[in-house]
């Protein structure tokens, strides 16, 4: 890697991952669209029961970054067979992490909803969509890991392609199976659970083939197999435990938020669901290169010490910037048009303009707060991530909570608290990367 990569290197590592998080986004907006169509309650029972899948996901999420940053160290520092060794101690932890969790999620899943939700239709719902969605866990645990070792060794074309097989799976099998097309049963917000698990494992399938015939495999060491490491998987745990914890308290803020708008009513749960949907799509330019200033700050930081971190972050900076300048000018410009690919619901659409354009103006806000965040995680030093994350979101879901419940404001406002957490995280990232320690840090 180049000292300072230019614009060419950052589109080279980034642009297949901002394809893979494209196909992803197709997913969660084929849902999203389709169960639109049956009604708010659907809306918000895949909003709830989603966002609990995701959740519990970012568990399996944080372990795979984790062995991305140690990936793309060793890789940095070019000890090119250890990336292959981290990755498979990677996949036999993740692999068993799922398992349980999906064990464990299928007794209680019923138990924490109805505890949860206010609603006895969206509880019901939720309960229903998660019976069948849970039993993708093991396949996006699995898949985590694999983006995690292509990412680390910044050899990310092959990401474009899973995505693609999992984006176009969904679409068919949703179409087929929430309505019963193409031959197949009518199963309404069971079947869209169902065409994601099947999508995700057809991904898994991909990457596992890939993977064996990779031809760079002998040099990296992937798909070695050797017995499972437990020196090696906690070093790996040392690192990630946090970023585990960091990135399932991410989306269980999320989930936090939802129920919090829940309890205002159906009409607002089914807004919040469609602006969630496309806020997701808006950022898609900042998670992509979120990742890549990940990879790259760690790579840089193995291969020249702490010299360049703070050029490489800028340059990112710039690149994601102009990449966001067409998805804010639509949000704000045409919120409309985005809102009518999810319902037809006159009502719905005016209700949710003006917390879309809401979203629009945050995103520069979002990307320099996030890009500054994914630099502190890339440091090695993810316990000040993690608590960065905590502190940022236990005023975030404050906040929330007050306009929502004994304010009674509208949904714009309740919202508007993602100005509240990204202004946080930006002071204490930018804080931490200024004055924090990290420079000495060794991992």
């Amino acid at each position: 890697m180049k000292e300072i990569p230019g614009y060419k290197d950052i589109w080279k590592v980034g642009y297949p991952i901002i394809l893979s998080l494209i196909a992803q986004n197709i997913v969660n907006v084929t849902d999203t669209a389709f169960l639109g169509r049956l009604g708010e309650v659907a809306l918000g029972a895949a909003a709830i029961g989603g966002l609990l899948y995701i959740s519990i996901y970012m568990l399996g999420y944080g372990f795979s970054t984790g062995a991305q940053i140690l990936i793309a160290r060793r890789n940095g520092e070019k000890k090119y067979s250890q990336t292959g060794e981290i990755t498979d101690q990677a996949l036999y932890a993740t692999l068993l992490l799922g398992i349980t969790i999906t064990v464990l999620l299928f007794f209680f899943t019923p138990t924490l909803i109805h505890a949860s939700i206010q609603s006895p239709e969206i509880a019901n719902a939720s309960i229903t969509f998660l019976e069948y969605r849970i039993w993708g866990l093991s396949f996006v645990y699995l898949n985590a890991v694999f983006r995690a070792f292509y990412v680390g060794i910044t050899q990310t074309r092959i990401l474009t392609i899973s995505a693609a097989i999992m984006a176009g799976a969904n679409i068919i099998l949703d179409y087929g199976l929430i309505f019963g097309h193409l031959g197949l049963p009518e199963l309404g917000i069971a079947g869209a659970a169902i065409a994601s698990v099947i999508s995700e494992m057809l991904a898994t399938i991909y990457f596992i083939t890939k993977t064996a015939t990779f031809k760079s495999r002998k040099k990296y060491s992937v798909f070695s197999f050797t017995k499972p490491d437990f020196r090696a998987l906690k070093q790996m745990l040392d690192l990630s435990v946090w970023m585990m914890l960091q990135n399932f308290l991410s989306l269980a803020s999320w989930l936090g938020f939802f129920m919090i708008v829940e309890k205002t009513g159906e009409h607002n749960l089914a807004i919040s669901n469609i602006i969630r949907s496309i806020y997701l799509v808006l950022i898609i330019p900042i998670m992509s290169l979120g990742t890549v200033v990940n990879t790259m700050v760690s790579n840089s930081i193995g291969s020249y010490g702490p010299k360049f971190v703070f050029p490489v972050i800028k340059q990112v900076m710039w690149f994601s910037s102009w990449l966001l300048i067409l998805p804010s000018a639509l949000a704000l410009i045409t919120p409309q048009l985005l809102i009518r690919i999810y319902t037809s619901d006159p009502l719905l659409i005016a209700d949710s303009v003006a917390t879309l354009r809401l979203i629009g103006g945050l995103l520069f806000l979002f990307n320099i707060s996030y890009l500054l965040f994914q630099a502190v995680s890339a440091t090695g030093n993810t316990r000040t991530s993690l608590a960065i994350e905590a502190f940022t979101i236990a005023v975030y879901l404050g906040f929330s909570y007050l306009f929502a419940i004994p304010f009674k404001l509208e949904v714009f406002y309740i919202w508007s608290s993602e100005y509240i957490y990204f202004s946080i995280m930006l002071i204490l990232s930018l804080g931490y990367m200024i004055k924090g320690d990290w420079r000495s840090r060794k991992i």
